[in-house]
């Protein structure tokens, strides 16, 4: 890739992204609410530009956005949502972007712990029941990845 295409895509966010759930082993799950637009989720964001891979922006998201560090629990999923970025936030993409592609990973912890928010990001965290959670996310690709893990919870 030449300096001048790598300058022209860091001008733009990278679409591609990752979404990582985080739950007890007890089935309690962390969503965070966001604060432009309201809502509620769990935790996500963007790949850095050029070449962050999906696996360290989890570690690097969970971090920035909760405080969390944690070496053990992580689960590579190894699947992926492809979804259109709303309109409105398209300007934020190179032109003749319009989906994202987004990586599922989850974190298993032993129990439920403060997190440290980014107040430009969410307002607040909550720990709720799994099924709970799924009922008050605002996508559909978090309300899968929740299901997903509450599958594998409960087949455990």
């Amino acid at each position: 890739m030449s300096a001048v295409s790598l300058r022209s895509e860091i001008a733009y966010k990278r679409p591609e992204s990752v979404l990582v759930v985080v739950y007890t082993i007890s089935g309690q799950t962390l969503l965070l609410k966001r604060n432009r637009p309201v809502f509620w989720q769990s935790i996500t964001g963007s790949l850095k530009w050029p070449d962050e891979s999906a696996p360290d922006a989890a570690y690097r998201e969970l971090e920035e956005e909760t405080g969390i560090k944690a070496l053990s629990g992580w689960q590579n999923w190894q699947h992926t949502y492809t979804f259109p970025i709303l309109p409105e936030y398209r300007y934020r993409y190179a032109p003749g972007v319009s989906d994202n592609q987004e990586h599922l990973f989850s974190l298993e912890l032993a129990e439920t712990c403060q997190p440290v928010l980014s107040d430009a990001e969410h307002s607040s965290g909550l720990w709720l029941p799994i099924e709970d959670a799924i009922a008050k996310v605002w996508s559909w690709s978090n309300r899968d990845a929740l299901e997903r893990v509450a599958a594998a919870l409960n087949s455990d």
